[in-house]
């Protein structure tokens, strides 16, 4: 298995306690995480040899949240160190009824003042085999749009796979620069990976019968949204999350990959949600460690719901769960029993 290297923004995470609303808490705890981060994370507990690169201011919170990184295994030797802040991202976790919230506070972050004069990716990609990045940094503004979009080319010319998460956020950018943006990067992407609404937002294709508020999926209307997004684009892969959601706490958690024209679709995990921060960002590193085992489309689905169902049972942005947990759940053992 070759290295994988992926690019993007590591911020502070601050929650206040267990479900506390933010009007209620006096003190919150203070961990790291963000898209690229979490795969980076997720792969090198799988045992791969991944790398995270980003720009850091070189004060202590900078450092603290490269030791974030380095406590798991992951290459920090390519992150450019400089600018002036960490971004900082507020989570208000849900309960029942009452949604999750996210407050930004990462303008003027390290990343996002990066130049492009800052990444050497001839350097960066010595050696690499796979490369990942989501729609969340380019949206950081259009000096690091550029920044990933030299990334992808340097990849592309290299024969390097690519591999993007649309990720969507409306708090980042319209649905309008997101598209503009996007479709400039995606020539470059093997695998394209969404969740039920982010081909729609950025893109306009809609998955037909399908409300997500009301948690109806329709398995078919995805298949043809992943068809369309091939054929506009010429994805090797598509991989779309399926989440039926019936509560901030409780939902039905799986996948369809898109393969020459077959869909494969994974069995559905009833999902009760300790922490959902980073499930989609361990469902994109299940596929890339799966695709680098050279596993069959059927198993690479299986193997990524399965590493994104047990990341809902841990707090915290990082996927902390091993090869052998994920196989032992892909295999049928949901039973949760203590092992002795």
């Amino acid at each position: 298995m070759g290295k994988i290297v992926t690019f993007g923004e590591i911020m502070l995470r601050l929650a206040p306690e267990g479900y506390y609303r933010f009007v209620q808490a006096s003190s919150y705890g203070a961990t790291y995480g963000g898209g690229e981060a979490n795969v980076a994370v997720s792969l090198a507990n799988f045992g791969a040899d991944a790398a995270f690169v980003t720009k850091l201011p070189k004060h202590e919170i900078g450092q603290g949240a490269v030791n974030s990184l380095r406590q798991f295994g992951v290459d920090t030797s390519k992150i450019v160190r400089g600018g002036s802040r960490v971004g900082i991202y507020f989570l208000e976790k849900g309960a029942s009824q009452r949604a999750s919230k996210v407050i930004y506070d990462r303008a003027g972050s390290a990343i996002a003042t990066a130049e492009l004069k800052d990444f050497d990716w001839p350097s960066i990609f010595e050696g690499v085999s796979w490369f990942h990045f989501t729609g969340i940094t380019p949206a950081l503004g259009d000096t690091v749009a550029a920044i990933t979009l030299e990334a992808c080319k340097t990849a592309k010319a290299r024969g390097i796979t690519v591999s993007c998460d649309l990720n969507y956020r409306k708090n980042l950018w319209s649905r309008e620069k997101a598209g503009e943006v996007m479709a400039g990067l995606m020539p470059f992407v093997d695998l394209c990976i969404a969740n039920e609404e982010d081909a729609s937002d950025v893109f306009g294709i809609h998955a037909r019968n399908s409300d997500i508020n009301s948690g109806k999926i329709n398995r078919e209307g995805y298949q043809e949204v992943a068809k369309a997004l091939t054929e506009r684009f010429g994805f090797k892969k598509v991989a779309i999350t399926l989440r039926e959601s019936f509560s901030a706490n409780d939902n039905n958690w799986a996948a369809m990959l898109y393969v020459d024209g077959t869909a494969y679709f994974s069995k559905k995990y009833p999902v009760h949600i300790v922490d959902r921060v980073g499930g989609g960002d361990s469902f994109g590193a299940g596929l890339i460690y799966g695709t680098l085992q050279a596993y069959a489309p059927q198993e690479t689905v299986e193997f990524a719901v399965a590493a994104s169902c047990l990341k809902h049972s841990i707090e915290g942005d990082f996927n902390q769960i091993s090869v052998e947990e994920v196989t032992k759940l892909a295999g049928g053992d949901a039973s949760g029993r203590v092992q002795r």
